[in-house]
């Protein structure tokens, strides 16, 4: 199915849901859809985008009126005026009133030459700090990591995985995150207290790896680049520019105030192959015109601390192209850790290794490195595990 259909099929969706229309005599319709064929809305949707014409009924009380329209007027119409929509004017599904909820939305270009995600990721972040007793420098750099993988993982399949992992000689020791094409993100610092040193000095030289990975796959693919700048975001954009040819334009930044994340998010700008040259143009004098907006050298920190959203900066960076969003996803924390795994592990060690931790500590104790949470298991359990169990440790399962 084409990004086109794609986005006329979304489309339909948001007149079912959230579209009213008013008559002379200012009676209220809500507009619903009713499909004729059982060949599925998709279907329907290619030919009603050959033939120009698309079912709708209007229900008022309890009568039922079925009407005839023009399906590419009727969108192309809705479309317009939605994109200078600001405040409760925009689509519920959009709205999000100063950033209160995490939210990662996207859209495309009406020539469909130019994806723009935008991300705001402030309660993340927060979280993290409190899983970590992070201090507000590697609260930065795993914030804009965390908005990084997002970004670049949108569009991906739910259970693909985002893997990024900035190893740098600074004082933070490494930064790892990790995303789905679902949202679902985790992610640490090596050193989780330096504090009152520039985020370039804490991060260090070194190498931005990323792996992508997905359940079907037999083998993972693997990039790596060298740390560029050690402001991350730039980093993964060159990574992106140098290991996978993408044309694009990536930032993500916080604002802290004392140990609060007061915002935190990022937009990515990516031309695709069909892009044509007054696109180009048009983006890069809108990208100029939301970094003056937002005026600090954080983009946007600052637009997203004002409370302007996702779908707003999205209008603003596809000003005058015809923005058609894509959707949007509500990223969260999500650890897979869990005692079976720690119990996998642990039996890969050497039994006399094993003996001897449990000599000096009578338990085996262990810390999640993602979220933090403590497993403890006591002497007599894990040799009890140890000498009954009989399956290979060694051999991967997804606990």
């Amino acid at each position: 199915m084409s990004n086109v259909i794609s986005n006329f099929y979304i489309h339909v969706i948001f007149f079912k849901n959230n579209i009213y229309l008013r008559n002379k005599r200012n009676n209220k319709y809500k507009l619903e859809m009713r499909f004729g064929l059982a060949t599925g809305a998709i279907l329907i949707i290619n030919a009603a985008m050959s033939m120009s014409v698309f079912g709708f009924a209007f229900q008022r009380q309890n009568s039922l009126f079925v009407r005839h329209h023009n399906v590419k007027s009727v969108i192309r119409r809705y479309l317009s005026s939605s994109n200078s929509a600001v405040g409760d004017q925009i689509l519920p599904e959009f709205v999000n009133k100063n950033n209160r909820d995490d939210q990662v939305f996207s859209a495309l270009s009406a020539c469909g030459g130019i994806k723009v995600t935008v991300a705001t990721t402030r309660n993340i972040v927060n979280d993290l700090m409190i899983m970590h007793t992070m201090n507000p420098v590697p609260a930065d750099a795993l914030a804009r990591a965390i908005t990084c993988t997002l970004l670049v993982s949108n569009g991906m399949q739910d259970e693909q995985t985002l893997q990024v992992t900035i190893q740098g000689d600074g004082a933070l020791r490494g930064i790892f995150a990790v995303s789905t094409g679902s949202g679902k993100v985790r992610g640490y610092v090596g050193n989780s207290q330096v504090n009152n040193i520039p985020l370039q000095e804490a991060v260090g030289r070194g190498s931005v790896q990323v792996v992508k990975m997905h359940p079907d796959w037999s083998t993972p693919y693997n990039g790596i680049t060298a740390i560029r700048n050690g402001s991350i975001d730039i980093d993964i954009g060159c990574y992106l520019a140098e290991s996978e040819q993408r044309s694009c334009a990536l930032a993500s930044a916080t604002s802290m105030k004392g140990i609060l994340c007061t915002s935190a998010g990022g937009y990515l700008v990516e031309q695709l192959p069909s892009c044509d040259k007054e696109s180009i143009e048009k983006v890069e004098r809108n990208l100029a015109r939301v970094v003056k907006k937002d005026g600090g050298s954080a983009v946007p920190s600052n637009l997203l601390l004002e409370g302007v959203t996702p779908y707003e900066i999205a209008s603003q960076l596809l000003e005058g192209m015809d923005m058609k969003p894509l959707g949007q996803i509500s990223p969260e924390i999500t650890c897979k850790c869990n005692e079976e795994r720690l119990i996998r592990s642990v039996r890969l060690i050497p039994k006399e290794e094993v003996d001897q931790i449990l000599k000096e500590h009578g338990q085996i104790e262990a810390r999640c490195e993602f979220c933090s949470k403590i497993y403890r298991i006591d002497a007599d359990r894990i040799n009890n595990i140890l000498n009954t169990a009989t399956d290979d440790p060694s051999l991967y399962k997804d606990l």
